[in-house]
């Protein structure tokens, strides 16, 4: 006798059992466009998937290439620039070779010196150099600006003094006249020195003189140079501790550095 608890199997009577629609895995069978075509000639190709899409990746760093023409106008740009300045360069110095100017010529001939009266560590009195300027050149003009000069006693500036402009001809000669003055000027222990110097009869100074100067010839012209001219041991002669004192030993060429 069956036991009445056990399970039920199978499928009731009468229940037909039709051919299952879906493979042992549970998923329904592939549907292949090639079925009725493999039924009709008894032959079946296998399916090919289309390759996928080509992926691509924009680089953001990415730099297009130099537009070459661009890059040809500026070297030949700076090429065209680098030549001007050379060319410039060759005719300033080919001229200056030509013309070959040399620096003007500077000599004191006179210096006299009135109510020079020193007072402890005070200094007073009028200086009047006189100057003779030259240009030895016979193919430029020498044209000066901004000169100046100064009056020492040995190292110690007793005064200064502007001079006005100046243009020379080719060889010309030129008088210039630079006049100093001290008014109660301290110069400390130079003083002693300075009374020193006039009571023994002779009292030597120097003259500085600075000027902006160029040369021309015809439209060509040089830049601007600094002239430096240095007169240096101008003697000057005292008799018996007088404030008046004049040049001794006659005119004095200077040194000119420009």
């Amino acid at each position: 006798m069956e036991d009445p608890n056990k399970p039920v199997t199978g499928y009731p009577p009468g229940y037909h059992q039709g051919q299952s629609s879906y493979n042992s895995n549970g998923y329904p069978p592939a549907q292949s466009s090639y079925s009725a075509a493999s039924t009709a000639t008894g032959t079946s190709y296998p399916y090919t998937a289309p390759l996928p899409a080509a992926y691509y990746n924009t680089n953001p760093y990415y730099t297009p290439p130099y537009d070459q023409r661009r890059t040809t106008f500026f070297r030949r740009f700076i090429a065209a620039i680098i030549a001007v300045f050379l060319i410039i360069g060759a005719i300033t110095f080919i001229v200056w070779l030509v013309l070959h100017p040399h620096v003007p010529e500077f000599r004191v001939d006179s210096v006299s010196v009135s109510s020079l009266n020193i007072n402890n560590s005070q200094v007073t009195g009028n200086w009047d150099v006189g100057f003779t300027v030259r240009n030895p050149n016979k193919k430029m003009s020498v044209h000066y600006d901004n000169m100046f000069s100064t009056l020492f006693y040995r190292r110690q500036s007793l005064s200064d003094t502007s001079l006005p402009p100046l243009s020379q001809g080719k060889k010309n000669e030129t008088t210039v006249r630079a006049r100093f003055a001290a008014s109660s000027g301290y110069i400390g222990d130079a003083a002693s020195a300075l009374a020193s110097d006039r009571s023994s009869g002779s009292v030597s100074f120097n003259v500085n003189i600075g000027a902006w100067v160029w040369f021309k010839a015809g439209a060509w012209r040089t830049r601007r140079h600094l002239l430096r001219v240095f007169c240096e041991d101008l003697k000057v002669g005292f008799s018996s501790n007088t404030q008046t004192g004049v040049l001794s030993g006659g005119p004095k060429n200077c040194e000119v550095d420009l």
